[in-house]
């Protein structure tokens, strides 16, 4: 498995570094083509690096934000990603970039999952910035141990789309970016913090099955090398 590693000495270092990281790709790919596509996950480990992606220097207008995941529940569900993000990302500066949601108040959470990949970025070519999390059970976006679509949620002879997942380990249904929509971003990170994930990182790396445990699908077929940030 390829990756390159990053550790820093604290969690606010992280954050910060992160911060610049992610900045310089969406300024970069910004400058190339005039606009840049970031797909971020939801959780707790993210919310100081988006505290510190929100004041960095970026042409914002220019940028669209996703998600990689969420919940099946409206914006102003306390356990929707779409408010973590709006909260701790989506203010400041960043507050003019242009977001799209993945919950659509549709009827069925399919019917969601079709609007939405009509509709999100990053659906006909790779994102610019992809960043990721990982669980202790080593699920990855809602890419989870017995997921009910986790088999075609992992296939990258399908399409980039987003799909719908079920699993004794999500709670609510989720919708999730599938693989081979973030496989190829320009800059593929997978941001963990603390003792336990980072034990959960080395058995992930030291086997083989991406049913067991889904980030091995990451760290094995990416087309994109990830990067790994991680802090005590």
């Amino acid at each position: 498995m390829a990756y390159q590693m990053h550790s820093f000495e604290t969690a606010s270092f992280l954050a910060a570094a992160l911060a610049d990281r992610v900045a310089a790709a969406l300024s970069a790919a910004i400058a190339a083509r005039g606009e840049a596509t970031l797909a971020v996950s939801g959780g707790s480990t993210p919310k100081a690096f988006f505290e510190a992606l929100s004041s960095r220097a970026i042409d914002w207008p220019k940028v669209k934000v996703t998600l990689v995941d969420e919940r099946f529940v409206p914006e102003d569900n306390p356990r929707s990603n779409h408010l973590l993000v709006k909260t701790h990302l989506l203010k400041d500066a960043a507050a003019m970039a242009q977001f799209v949601p993945l919950y659509r108040p549709e009827a069925t959470i399919e019917d969601a999952a079709i609007t939405a990949s009509g509709i999100v970025p990053g659906m006909t070519g790779p994102f610019d910035v992809v960043i990721l999390g990982m669980g202790t059970d080593g699920h990855t976006a809602s890419f989870f141990p017995g997921g009910d679509h986790l088999t075609a949620a992992l296939d990258l002879t399908l399409p980039r789309r987003v799909m719908t997942m079920e699993a004794p380990g999500a709670g609510e249904a989720r919708l999730t970016l599938s693989f081979s929509a973030l496989q190829d971003a320009g800059l593929l990170v997978i941001h963990i913090e603390g003792a336990e994930k980072k034990s959960v990182l080395e058995k992930a790396t030291a086997g083989t099955d991406e049913a067991d445990m889904p980030i091995r699908a990451v760290l094995e077929r990416a087309a994109t090398t990830p990067e790994i940030y991680w802090a005590p």
